[in-house]
């Protein structure tokens, strides 16, 4: 009898260890505790963050990356665009970040830009204590978090040396960037997102400002390295915003791949239900293992 039982109890406390490992890895992070920039107020919405999922020691390559989900900056998709997500990249020893970041209506630029910019330097200035290399740190984004994710990766500094807050010392340049079916611009009237464009510059933004937020128009040589992939059948947010970004990495000499797939919606997530835009984990994991980033 005790032999019949033995293994389902093990069973149990391994379960049970594997739960209590996951959680206490899904660590929350304000991002400004003592109260962002331009905040206008003090509630959840009020206050960025990041929830941590920390690859398994197992299998950590130090590699990590900040998740900005979707949502036309005006909610946040932080389900199957956020966490999936993390545990995604968890399965192949890289460290997530899901970032909430301020949005509409409370919130227009730069407030989102400020969030992963500081979202950045937080992961970067604590990559000891997580295990993470400091030259290994990325931002994923989808959509409207594709859009912001963009903007990291086109608008960035090194950082403050003198500032008082050792967090602000750090660069928010990120090293790579994935951007899934992404808005980028603004100027393209046949390929905007309106939504998205109207949610973070307002209904009559001057032209300084789309131009500057039309990241198509940003891409310079300093830009990190971009994986991009959308599909044909997107009505939301049409593919040439994922062509406009590459064509633009290719004419500023900045390494990019593009896929686009046939078939599947905008809003997919891991797209495991839409054969052929499923393959975009696969073909995303090759890439980074290409450039190094998943060896120990």
């Amino acid at each position: 009898m005790s032999e019949v039982r033995i293994p389902g109890l093990l069973a149990w406390v391994l379960a049970l260890a594997t739960f209590c490992q996951s959680a206490s890895a899904q660590e929350k992070i304000v991002l400004w505790p003592d109260g962002a920039p331009g905040a206008v107020g003090t509630e959840e919405h009020d206050r960025p963050s990041i929830t941590a999922y920390l690859a398994p020691a197992d299998r950590n390559t130090g590699t990590a990356i900040v998740i900005c989900p979707g949502g036309g900056y005006g909610h946040l998709a932080v389900g199957h665009e956020g966490e999936d997500v993390g545990s995604w990249l968890n399965s192949i020893g890289v460290s997530g970040f899901v970032l909430r970041y301020r949005i509409a209506p409370r919130y227009k630029h730069p407030a989102p830009l400020l969030d992963v910019q500081r979202a950045l330097r937080v992961v970067r200035s604590r990559a000891s204590e997580w295990k993470i290399d400091p030259a290994r740190i990325g931002v994923l984004g989808f959509s409207a978090g594709g859009h912001l994710a963009s903007t990291a990766a086109t608008h960035f500094d090194d950082g403050d040396a003198s500032a008082g807050d050792p967090i602000d010392r750090a660069s928010c340049r990120p090293d790579f960037a994935v951007l899934s079916y992404p808005v980028i611009t603004f100027t393209d009237e046949s390929a905007m997102h309106r939504g998205s464009r109207n949610n973070l510059l307002g209904q009559d933004p001057s032209a300084e400002l789309i131009t500057l937020l039309s990241n198509e128009l940003q891409v310079k040589p300093t830009t990190p390295p971009v994986f991009l992939w959308h599909t044909s059948e997107d009505k939301g947010v049409p593919p040439a915003n994922s062509t406009l970004f590459y064509l633009a990495c290719v004419k500023a000499g900045v390494p990019a791949e593009l896929h686009i797939y046939e078939k599947g919606p905008h809003g997919i997530g891991l797209a495991k239900k839409h054969p052929g835009a499923d393959q975009w984990p696969v073909q995303c994991e090759a890439w980074l293992r290409g450039r190094g980033l998943l060896s120990k």
